[in-house]
């Protein structure tokens, strides 16, 4: 608080305000006009510093992640402390992983610089925060208008894309498309080209009824190997339960820390999709955990080798992806099941072997008109096994998924046509369609584009989702 550097109101004179040493003061409550110090953190600061006095050392078992290590260090100076310390670092809450962690504590000087990153971090969220809020109210005239260093960068971009969803002025257009016959199965070819003049489309449109049959211009046939997702993140997690279930970001870091809590699952509030080559040693226990599961034993059973795609651990960060743990969810209902779920079967695909295909695509002219056809054949499912047995769908999911399968060419085989080969038209059409704006949720975009660490920015962003 500004008060306790002796600056008291909004005044223009008393900006910028820069303390010279920060001071740490006890978590503060409302009382009257002002605020005083919160009579039960107060309490708790005395019960710690009674047990730090008793201590010949402390271990360190705050959350293993920068703001973890800020809380420890905070109370650690307030109290005056300067007993030894250690590290217990750890991403996962089990019985197995807390004994492991208890025998190979580190030295709390190893952690040192990621302290000075969160001293750092909330010294300038203090900074901003106060100047800002200050000057810009003070600016006003009238009013406290909050501003910080995530907060108001975050809001301008929700509030940028939120006037460019609603400025959006749909435009019209059209897109052909042919049909060609071969034997008893018909094809559809479509032009790749939107058409925002209707007058020429459908001047091309009659051309093309007139028309009697298409030339094949070039066949391309490959092979296709799609790779496995990676493992999960926390903003992976979220961005894809809030497209399958509409959970708000918030409600599921909140299930995914209960999870947490209970040993099922790793530390969520990860930043990593990948994990080291010491963790994928674990894997096949984990692997061999689900053999029995009703839903899952099956896809369990059938891993026996393990896709290496999301084991880098150059590419980890203060934890790995997330995992489950191997303890038996034996309390888990509703929508924590659905979480845990979703981090099972993200689990399995990722360390399943990738989707093998056949790709053929036909580009083809008539009347001048360049249309395409494509068509896939999967050979070895692979992950995507899993995808589509295990994922409980609603309607709009499916038909979302059917349309982008068609879209694909999943399930068409392409005849042995030859490059050059005229086809006979049967059928020709002029289809309109209205262009969209861009999504109002914006979590991955902000994360692309603009965040280093999205967990501590997620401070706001859940509540425009």
């Amino acid at each position: 608080m500004p008060e306790a550097y002796g600056f008291k109101g909004f005044h223009r004179e008393n900006l910028p305000i820069l303390p010279p040493v920060f001071t740490l003061i006890p978590r503060q409550v409302k009382s009257g006009k002002g605020y005083k110090a919160d009579p039960s953190a107060l309490a708790q600061l005395k019960v710690i510093e009674k047990l730090f006095k008793a201590a010949e050392s402390i271990i360190v078992a705050t959350d293993a992640g920068r703001e973890g290590e800020l809380i420890f260090r905070f109370i650690y100076e307030y109290l005056g402390i300067a007993k030894p310390f250690e590290r217990l670092w750890i991403s996962s809450l089990t019985d197995k992983a807390i004994r492991e962690g208890l025998v190979q504590l580190k030295s709390g000087a190893e952690y040192d610089n990621l302290y000075y990153a969160a001293r750092a971090r909330s010294e300038a969220d203090w900074l901003v925060g106060i100047n800002a809020t200050q000057a810009v109210s003070i600016a006003a005239g009238y009013g406290t208008y909050s501003l910080g260093r995530v907060q108001t960068p975050t809001l301008c971009m929700v509030c940028s894309r939120f006037w460019e969803h609603k400025k959006f002025t749909p435009q019209p257009f059209w897109q052909l498309s042919l049909s060609v016959k071969d034997g008893d199965e018909s094809f559809r070819f479509s032009s790749p080209e939107r058409y925002f003049n209707k007058e020429e489309a459908t001047a091309l449109y009659e051309k093309l009824k007139a028309a009697s049959q298409i030339t094949i211009e070039t066949i391309v046939r490959k092979e296709a190997k799609q790779e496995p997702p990676l493992l999960y993140d926390l903003t992976t997690l979220q961005k894809e339960a809030n497209s399958r279930h509409r959970y708000p970001a918030e409600q599921i870091l909140t299930l995914a820390q209960k999870l947490y809590e209970k040993g099922y699952i790793t530390y969520p509030r990860t930043g990593s999709r990948y994990i080291s080559e010491d963790v994928l040693e674990e894997i096949p226990a984990l692997i061999a955990f689900l053999h029995d599961h009703p839903v899952w034993g099956i896809h369990a059973r059938n891993l026996s080798v393990l896709n290496a795609r999301s084991v880098n651990g150059k590419k980890e960060t203060d934890h790995h992806a997330l995992l489950i743990t191997g303890k038996k969810p034996i309390d888990v209902f509703g929508e924590e099941a659905v979480i845990y779920n979703m981090i099972v079967g993200r689990m399995l695909e990722a360390f399943s072997a990738r989707c093998e295909k056949d790709v053929t695509t036909v580009t083809a002219l008539c009347e001048g008109v360049k249309f395409t056809l494509k068509g896939e054949i999967i050979k070895e499912e692979g992950w995507r096994a899993i995808l589509k047995n295990s994922r409980k769908k609603d309607k709009e999911q499916l038909e979302a998924e059917e349309r982008e399968s068609r879209e694909n060419g999943e399930g068409i085989i392409i005849p042995e046509w030859e490059e050059g080969e005229q086809l006979p038209l049967c059928a020709c059409s002029l289809a309109q369609g209205t262009t969209k704006p861009k999504p109002l949720q914006i979590v991955k975009f902000i994360e692309r584009k603009y965040l280093v660490d999205p967990f501590y920015t997620l401070l706001r962003i859940y509540f425009f989702l």
